[in-house]
C-alpha cells in the first residue's frame, strides 16, 4: 500500500471522447497519447475504473506508455440507490481511508452527495465526454492530488505545454 492517493480512472469520456456526433462508442483513434506522460505525472496511484476491466491494460496502457495498472471491480449487487451510479459504492469501498479522485463521464449530484457522507477525502471530477480529459482538468486533478499526498511523495507536477 502506498500512502499515496489514489486516481479511479475511466476509460470511455475522458480517455476516449465521444465528440461533437451522436453518442457511441469511441475509438482508438480518438485516444491522445499524452494522456500517458500527464498521467503518470500526478502524484496518485492510477487504478483502471473502466467497464474496460484488463482490456484497459492490454489495449490503452501501450498506447500511452503506461504499465500495467490494477483493475477496480465491483461486486454484482441488486442493491442500487436512485440517481446513484454503479461504480460509486464500490469505488469507495476500494478507497478504504484513503483519499481519492474519480475520474468519469457520468458522474452526478448524487455520486457527490453520496460519497460526501461515507468518505471524507475525495474529489468527483466530471468530464465532458465530447472532449475527455482537457489539460484544465489535469491542472486541477494535479493541484487536489498534490494537496492530498503526503510531504516527500509529491511528484514532478503536470506541465501543460
Amino acid at each position: 500500500m502506498t500512502g499515496l492517493p489514489i486516481l479511479f480512472l475511466d476509460v470511455d469520456g475522458p480517455l476516449l471522447p465521444f465528440g461533437d456526433g451522436v453518442p457511441g462508442t469511441p475509438g482508438l483513434a480518438r485516444l491522445d497519447p499524452a494522456h500517458g506522460p500527464w498521467s503518470k505525472a500526478l502524484p496518485c496511484e492510477l487504478i483502471w475504473a473502466t467497464t474496460w476491466m484488463d482490456e484497459a491494460n492490454t489495449h490503452l496502457a501501450p498506447l500511452l506508455g503506461l504499465p500495467s495498472l490494477p483493475v477496480a471491480t465491483w461486486p454484482d449487487e441488486d442493491e442500487h440507490e436512485r440517481g446513484l451510479h454503479w461504480k460509486t459504492r464500490g469505488l469507495v469501498a476500494l478507497a478504504g481511508p484513503r483519499p481519492f479522485a474519480w475520474v468519469d463521464d457520468e458522474i452526478g449530484e448524487a455520486d457527490r452527495a453520496w460519497v460526501a457522507d461515507h468518505h471524507g477525502q475525495a474529489l468527483l471530477h466530471r468530464v465532458d465526454p465530447r472532449h475527455g480529459l482537457t489539460d484544465a482538468d489535469y491542472l486541477a486533478l494535479d493541484a487536489w492530488l498534490t494537496a492530498q499526498a503526503p510531504a516527500g511523495t509529491r511528484g514532478r507536477g503536470v506541465h501543460i505545454v
